[in-house]
């Protein structure tokens, strides 16, 4: 009996799941949901082929810090760093001496206090400090901002699909552009709002940010490569790739190592099956 009742339930759950599945199937067949802008002009980004992509993907070093010289000249001017020290910089070459002047120099000081009035100030950073934000809260940034918050980038690699080549499409050559005809005749609701910027690469193709990247050449290079407006894009990405995942070839080694073993682990218990059973007729 019970076994009769467990069977009833198990088609009545299966009857009202396929039905249900039946009612989403056929509103979509029969009422499609409506053409969108972002579904029909929004871009796949463009790959940035970094050497850090891949099963076994490495960090370049070169160009992780041509990416931290492109943040630090241009894209610090707004956006935070807040997961990532100074001292977080010889992981990618900088010796313990250029950290210290990189962190002792840099712009932004770190906020702190009088010990003697008590009253708020600031301090030079040193290497433990972290980046600290350009904007002293968020209203300054909004208010510096035309009320739009640029996000911290530290992790902005992982919080983006397909974070290393979003970050590259989006400030590359091909990120900001006019709006298509074809996207103001078929959507003219659309039509870039004052004080955004189109881009195809961004989520709603409407984005607050103005171009960071303008010309070739704006950032020169201490080693010497020509820095190209894409060169500087796919840099800044490599350097965001890294302060998003600046464990990326430990767990890569870690992943091969696991494969290898767990490999060997087969082959081996395999072999002691071959020989416990050898003399076993079937």
């Amino acid at each position: 009996m019970v076994r009769i009742i467990a069977i009833l339930v198990g088609a009545a759950f299966t009857f009202v799941l396929a039905l249900a599945l039946w009612g989403t199937v056929s509103t979509a067949i029969t009422d499609p949901a409506p053409e969108t802008a972002e579904h029909e002009f929004h871009l796949h980004p463009r790959d940035a082929g970094l050497s850090s992509a891949g099963f076994f993907g490495k960090y370049d070093r070169r160009q992780v810090q041509r990416g931290f010289q492109v943040f630090k000249e241009v894209c610090a001017a707004c956006h935070s760093l807040k997961y990532v020290s100074f001292r977080d910089l010889e992981e990618i070459g900088y010796s313990e001496a250029e950290v210290k002047a990189i962190a002792n120099q840099w712009v932004i000081e770190t906020p702190s206090v009088n010990p003697d009035t008590g009253e708020a100030a600031t301090r030079k950073n040193v290497a433990s400090d972290r980046f600290p934000s350009p904007f002293a809260n968020e209203v300054a940034a909004r208010a510096a901002n035309n009320n739009a918050l640029p996000p911290d980038l530290s992790l902005i690699a992982k919080a983006r699909h397909d974070g290393a080549n979003y970050v590259f499409s989006l400030v590359g050559k091909d990120g900001y552009r006019p709006q298509p005809a074809e996207l103001l005749k078929k959507f003219p609701e659309t039509k870039t709002p004052d004080g955004l910027h189109y881009n195809p690469y961004f989520a709603n193709l409407n984005i607050a940010m103005p171009p960071p990247l303008t010309t070739d050449g704006q950032v020169t290079y201490t080693d010497g490569t020509v820095a190209t407006h894409d060169q500087m894009a796919k840099d800044v990405a490599a350097f965001l790739t890294w302060t998003a995942e600046p464990k990326l070839e430990a767990r890569h080694a870690a992943g091969f190592a696991s494969v290898v073993f767990i490999l060997i682990f087969c082959f081996l218990a395999w072999g002691a099956y071959q020989n416990v059973w050898r003399d076993v007729k079937h």
